[in-house]
């Protein structure tokens, strides 16, 4: 069983699971329903994103003294551009329902891989100064004051971008799924945590709600 603590925060609304999956991500192939989800509009119970919602997001992140602009939007604001651009990024079925969650669910979503992390595993602001490396190439992001997933050596994934050594790999069996949700935008994510396992079941996966 996975362990999960959240700090007191008078805005954000996480949900989290845990996800086994019959084969390595990398040797998953996507289904046709999965694909018919990548498009603008698809029929799916969850509410439209919308510019009230993305703000209200964005006041979540804020609420630490972290400035969500920039290169630093929330990754479901990043995923909706490159969608609505044609460029839908793939990487494994596992991480594309991800990526359609926060698409379509208008929060953002990560998914980490748990057997790459050292508990115990914590969601809180990042203290002043944080900052971990996001990419193969040795990017970094400025993590002071934006509430983050930690565990024992740190912070390692958020609502904007994650931990590269917290990231899935081909070789992933086990997955964590966070939805960074806020108060303000009452009952969104835990309609988005609903749809989001549903979804992974029929992908093959065995999910543990944790949070």
């Amino acid at each position: 069983m996975t362990r999960l603590t959240v700090d007191d925060h008078p805005l954000l609304d996480l949900r989290a699971f845990v996800a086994s999956w019959p084969a390595a991500l990398g040797a998953m192939s996507p289904p046709d329903w999965l694909e018919a989800l990548v498009t603008p509009a698809p029929v799916t119970p969850l509410a439209t994103p919308d510019q009230a919602s993305t703000d209200a997001v964005r006041a979540m992140l804020r609420h630490g003294g972290f400035k969500p602009a920039g290169r630093s939007k929330p990754c479901n604001e990043y995923i909706r551009k490159v969608a609505g651009e044609g460029r839908f990024p793939r990487i494994s079925p596992v991480v594309d329902l991800t990526n359609l969650a926060a698409l379509h669910g208008g929060l953002p979503v990560s998914t980490v891989d748990p057997d790459h992390l050292v508990a115990p595993l914590r969601v809180g602001i990042a203290a002043p100064g944080s900052s971990y490396v996001f990419n193969a190439s040795g990017q970094t992001i400025d993590l002071g004051g934006l509430v983050c997933l930690h565990d024992a050596e740190g912070p390692c994934a958020n609502a904007v971008k994650d931990a590269q050594r917290a990231k899935t790999t081909p070789d992933s069996r086990r997955t964590l799924t966070l939805i960074w949700g806020t108060r303000a935008l009452a009952g969104r994510a835990e309609a988005l945590l609903a749809w989001h396992v549903e979804h992974a079941v029929r992908l093959g996966g065995d999910v543990e709600v944790v949070a």
